[in-house]
C-alpha cells in the first residue's frame, strides 16, 4: 500500500519561481519536480565518496594521451608542453 503524506515546506520565493518555470518547461507538476530533485539528491548521497565518475578524454588528433604523460600533474604537463623534458 502506497502512502502519501501531506507536509508544508517553506521555499525561498525566487527558488519557487524557478521551480515553477522548470516544471512548466518539462510539463511536470511542481510536486513531481520536487520529488525528482529529492530522489536525485538522496541517490547522490548514497554513492560511496571514494567512487570517482569516469571522465573520458576527448582527443582530436593522434591516439590519445602519449605514454608516460600524467594528466594529474600540472607541472609535468607544462614541462612537456614547453619541451623541458
Amino acid at each position: 500500500m502506497l502512502l502519501c503524506m501531506r507536509t508544508t515546506v517553506d521555499i525561498n520565493d525566487d527558488l519557487l519561481i524557478e521551480l515553477k518555470r522548470v516544471a512548466a518547461e518539462r510539463r511536470q507538476s511542481l510536486k513531481e519536480l520536487i520529488e525528482d530533485a529529492i530522489r536525485s539528491s538522496l541517490a547522490y548521497r548514497k554513492k560511496p565518496r571514494n567512487q570517482k565518475e569516469i571522465q573520458h578524454l576527448v582527443t582530436y588528433r593522434g591516439r590519445g594521451v602519449q605514454r608516460g604523460v600524467n594528466l594529474d600533474c600540472m607541472r609535468e604537463l607544462l614541462d612537456i608542453m614547453e619541451g623541458s623534458s
